[in-house]
């Protein structure tokens, strides 16, 4: 099986709503799936509308490592980036 990164939202965080990210083989018929540097991410239909035109941003540096959201559809995040409202 094909895997890919599979990129979420569920109710949570201190914002309300916190994203999820995960390595999945599975796909559903409602998923949207996309494809960047011939890496497949994907995300069912109810998370898409949260996160339409949102960047997944991968940085590196002294401060550590990792992926970001950057998500114009936040009207405000939390200091540690992994939850928003909208």
């Amino acid at each position: 099986p094909q895997h890919f990164v599979r990129v979420g939202v569920t109710s949570g965080g201190c914002s309300g709503l916190t994203y999820n990210m995960e390595f999945d083989d599975k796909l559903t018929e409602e998923d949207q799936v996309f494809e960047d540097n011939g890496e497949k991410i994907v995300t069912d239909l109810k998370s898409f509308i949260y996160l339409a035109n949102t960047k997944l941003v991968f940085q590196g540096g002294l401060d550590g490592a990792g992926f970001t959201f950057e998500n114009p559809n936040a009207a405000r995040t939390c200091a540690c980036g992994e939850s928003f409202a909208l």
